[in-house]
């Protein structure tokens, strides 16, 4: 079971949501599982107390690797991508159950709880993308596609493959897919003030992070983001 518990401010149940609106919903921090589109600002952590959520996007445009994130892309080159609709399998079951392994807390459920139970007919254009080691599923991130934005919704990879930084090396890849599709964004996610797992999403430059009160902000540099 879930240690963190979301503060769900708004939330509606749609089937279909074109491209267009997509967009504008992302744009608003609006996220979704399946056919649930919700926004939250606030939630409870393991210790009790209240965590921040701040989405996060990346201006294509501005986009540039780091070293580190180099460094990353070099470490996989002897991988294997493929980017297909979304269809669950008991490979891609099998990898999330060793992902899950990685938490202590927030330990996730099921791959359902993030994409909803018939991928397939979801609202939007969603894909995900697969890592192989020759036959060997390494790696796999699930994302949607709107006109102008992608949106990162779940990502997961083999701990025993941890020294390859597949988290880093998926979200190069979303980047790489969102570039060809001519979009001007990236929603990576969120991040908190705490640290978490997901921290290596704030070292992605530049990033904007999401004022709910004042609306987005530019950062050059993850250390300015409201997030330590």
């Amino acid at each position: 079971m879930s240690d963190i518990i979301p503060q769900i401010d708004e939330a509606f149940m749609c089937d279909s949501v074109p491209a267009e609106v997509m967009d504008v919903l992302w744009a608003a921090g609006w996220r979704h599982f399946g056919a649930l589109f919700f926004r939250y600002s606030t939630q409870t952590g393991a210790d009790g107390g209240a965590q921040l959520i701040t989405p996060l996007r990346i201006r294509l445009a501005d986009f540039g690797e780091n070293k580190s994130q180099r460094r990353v892309r070099a470490r996989n080159r002897d991988l294997r991508v493929e980017i297909t609709p979304v269809c669950l399998d008991v490979e891609l079951r099998a990898l999330f159950e060793k992902h899950k392994t990685r938490f202590e807390t927030n330990v996730p459920g099921a791959l359902e709880d993030f994409l909803g139970p018939v991928r397939e007919s979801g609202p939007c254009d969603s894909r995900m993308l697969r890592v192989f080691a020759g036959e060997k599923l390494l790696a796999a991130s699930f994302f949607d596609v709107g006109a102008t934005a992608v949106s990162s919704v779940y990502a997961m990879f083999d701990p025993a493959e941890s020294r390859r930084g597949l988290g880093i090396f998926t979200l190069l890849l979303e980047v790489d897919v969102a570039r060809q599709n001519g979009c001007d964004w990236l929603y990576s996610g969120y991040a908190t003030r705490q640290s978490s797992a997901y921290d290596y999403k704030k070292q992605f430059r530049p990033t904007e992070w999401l004022d709910w009160s004042q609306g987005w902000q530019k950062s050059g540099d993850a250390a300015t983001l409201p997030l330590q």
